[in-house]
C-alpha cells in the first residue's frame, strides 16, 4: 500500500543511547529504529525499510538533525553516519555542546544516564496490513529527525512528537488525537468520542480540497499550539 499524504509518525525506543557511548566532546551512538518489533500501534518496521530514505539524503547530502523532545524549533545537533544493519537503524550523533545550551544540558543528562532514549520522526511511504494479527509492517518510510527524549514510552513524549505533526500541517493518528484531547482537559469519554466522530471528518476535509482551514490548522488553533 502507497500512503502518499500520511501523517508524520514517531516510533520511540528506551535504553537506545548508553552513558558509555557517549564522548565528552558530544559523540554519541545508538539504535533511532529497532527492526522487526512491535510497537504499541501494533506496528512493524520491516528491515531495509529506511534504506530509499538514507541513499536520497546521502544524495542531497542532506543532515538529519538531532532535536530535543521532538521539538522542531530546538535542534540540538546533527547525525554524522546513519546505517540500517540487522538489527535497525543505527545512528552517530554529534551533540553541539559548545555552541548550542540545550545540547550541553542535554549532553550532561546523557552523560548521567538520565536521558536514555531515541525517538524517530518519518513518513510512512509503503506499508502492508495483516488482517489475522492485526499488524501493520512499514516497508518503506522517510527518515525526517530523530530526537533525543526522557521518557520515550510515555504519553508527554507523544504529546510533544503530536504537537509538532500539527505545527507541520499534518493531522495524527486517532490514538494521537485522543491523548491530545485528553490533554486539553476532556475526560476519557469524551476524548474517545470527539476523536471518534470528529477525525474522520478532519480527515475528509483535508481530502477534499476544501477552501476553509486545513483539519491541522483547526486543530492547532483548538488546543491552542
Amino acid at each position: 500500500m502507497q500512503l502518499k499524504n500520511s501523517a508524520l509518525k514517531v516510533r520511540d525506543f528506551d535504553l537506545s543511547v548508553k552513558a558509555e557511548d557517549i564522548s565528552d566532546d558530544g559523540l554519541f551512538t545508538g539504535y533511532g529504529s529497532v527492526a522487526n518489533v512491535v510497537d504499541s500501534y501494533n506496528e512493524i518496521v520491516a528491515p531495509g525499510a529506511f534504506k530509499k530514505s538514507l541513499a536520497d539524503l546521502k544524495a542531497k547530502k542532506r543532515k538529519v538533525p538531532v532535536l530535543w523532545q521532538h521539538r522542531s524549533a530546538e535542534p540540538i545537533g546533527v547525525y554524522d553516519d546513519l546505517v540500517e544493519d540487522d538489527a535497525g537503524l543505527r545512528v552517530q550523533g554529534r551533540l553541539l555542546v559548545d555552541h548550542v545550551a540545550q545540547a550541553k544540558e542535554a549532553h550532561a543528562l546523557m552523560r548521567v544516564g538520565a536521558v536514555t532514549g531515541l525517538s524517530i520522526g518519518y513518513w510512512v511511504r509503503k506499508s502492508s496490513y495483516d488482517e489475522k494479527t492485526g499488524i501493520r509492517t512499514l516497508l518503506e518510510v522517510d527518515l525526517i529527525e530523530v530526537s533525543l527524549v526522557t521518557f520515550p514510552a510515555n504519553d508527554d513524549a507523544r504529546i510533544d512528537a503530536v504537537k509538532f505533526k500539527l505545527a507541520h500541517g499534518e493531522l495524527p493518528t486517532l490514538p494521537e488525537f485522543e491523548r491530545l484531547l485528553r490533554e486539553a482537559g476532556f475526560s476519557k469519554t469524551k476524548a474517545a468520542v470527539v476523536a471518534a466522530h470528529g477525525l474522520p471528518h478532519l480527515l475528509r476535509s483535508e481530502s477534499g480540497g476544501s477552501p476553509e482551514p486545513s483539519g491541522a490548522d483547526f486543530l492547532a488553533a483548538l488546543l491552542g499550539n
